[in-house]
């Protein structure tokens, strides 16, 4: 795929242009929509072949295929008019719409497909979602860090779920380090550990031949200090409440 278009050029359309351009790559064109100028003129600078283009419509006609990467909520007033030939490849990123209502929203014939990138991409480190697997999106996801297609949308949209667990997991991290600085703890040295202890569980991540609960596991000493926090803090009751605001959060997706 030589030329990539993406309408919506907010966090993750910036990351899927350096994800595009990661390690020097040039072997696509890309043009950005016009709105989020700054971004925009941000990503024309820092990489070559990147262009911002007059308006959307423009966007699509030089496009190949067709990244919307704009929120749910702006989708009407950024897509209206948009006349998308059946030849376009249209990859729609956004949470909670439907493959049926972008199809009546654009009155288009072209195919498309649902993906879930996330930030990581801009160092083609994200797994990315698909639905459904389709040959040119798979290759550009999986030169990306990833491709994983799923069957059906109701798998998509558990998918989409788990990544609304993301700004928990570093809120947990900010709740650790404020906690060590109340402690008496400089603020610098307490993020500095945070980071750190953290990345470590990061990479042991990607041992591949451990479950999640076994690397829970290993890490952690019968009556020791990991336990006595996963016991006091992370009970069953803690874990049912979360798992409820998931199925609360999938039902709204659906």
């Amino acid at each position: 795929m030589k030329r990539i278009g993406i309408i919506g050029v907010g966090e993750i359309g910036r990351a899927i242009v350096m994800g595009l351009r990661y390690g020097g790559d040039t072997s696509t064109e890309v043009f950005l929509s016009p709105r989020g100028a700054r971004t925009g003129a941000e990503l024309v600078e820092g990489f070559g072949g990147v262009q911002v283009c007059a308006d959307n419509q423009d966007v699509v006609d030089r496009s190949e295929l067709v990244i919307i990467a704009v929120r749910r909520q702006d989708r009407q007033d950024a897509l209206a008019g948009l006349r998308v030939d059946s030849d376009k490849i249209v990859v729609n990123v956004m949470a909670g719409v439907a493959n049926d209502d972008l199809r009546q929203t654009l009155a288009t014939d072209a195919q498309l497909v649902r993906a879930i990138p996330l930030p990581a991409i801009r160092e083609r480190r994200s797994v990315t979602v698909v639905y459904p697997s389709h040959p040119e999106v798979d290759a550009l996801f999986g030169q990306l860090g990833g491709a994983l297609p799923v069957a059906d949308e109701a798998a998509f949209d558990v998918f989409s779920a788990l990544t609304g667990t993301l700004t928990t997991h570093y809120t947990y991290l900010a709740t650790l380090t404020s906690w060590a600085a109340d402690q008496g703890i400089a603020s610098d040295d307490a993020d500095r550990y945070v980071r750190s202890l953290f990345q470590g569980v990061g990479r042991s991540l990607n041992d591949e031949t451990r479950s999640l609960s076994q690397l829970a596991a290993d890490h952690e000493t019968p009556n020791g200090n990991n336990e006595r926090i996963r016991t006091t803090w992370f009970s069953q009751a803690n874990s049912e409440a979360l798992k409820k605001a998931l199925d609360g959060l999938l039902a709204d997706l659906r």
